[in-house]
C-alpha cells in the first residue's frame, strides 16, 4: 500500500513528532527506539532533534546527509492522532461551565 506524503510536521517535545499527512491523518512518532542505534545518536540533542526538514517530494523528514526518517516508517509505526483528537474533542463538549473567574485553559 502506498503511503499519503508528509504535509507538516512539529517537534512536539523532546522526542516525539507530530506528522500531517497529505490526506490530512495525522500520526504521532516517538524516535526514542531509533536512539538505540548509532547513527541516530544526534538526535539524542533536543536543538538538533527539532532542526528538520520534510523532504521537498513529502517522503519523509531530514535531519542532515545521513539522518533520515521515511514517511512510510512514521505511517505504520506512528500512533493515528485523528482519532484521538476527535474523541478530546468530544469530551471538551461534554465539560460543565465555568465561571469567568475560574477559566478553563486548553492548549492545542
Amino acid at each position: 500500500m502506498k503511503c499519503p506524503k508528509i504535509k507538516s510536521a512539529l517537534a512536539i517535545d523532546n522526542y516525539t513528532l507530530l506528522v500531517e499527512f497529505s490526506n490530512a491523518e495525522k500520526r504521532k512518532y516517538d524516535i526514542t527506539k531509533l536512539l538505540e542505534k548509532e547513527m541516530f545518536f544526534p538526535l539524542k540533542n533536543p536543538g538538533f532533534f527539532k532542526n528538520f526538514k520534510i523532504d521537498s517530494t513529502g517522503c519523509g523528514i531530514v535531519w542532515n546527509e545521513d539522518i533520515d526518517i521515511s514517511e512510510y516508517e512514521i505511517w505504520y509505526n506512528g500512533s493515528n492522532q485523528s482519532q484521538t483528537e476527535k474523541r478530546s474533542f468530544l469530551n471538551l463538549n461534554n465539560l460543565p461551565e465555568r465561571s469567568s473567574q475560574n477559566k478553563l485553559l486548553l492548549s492545542t
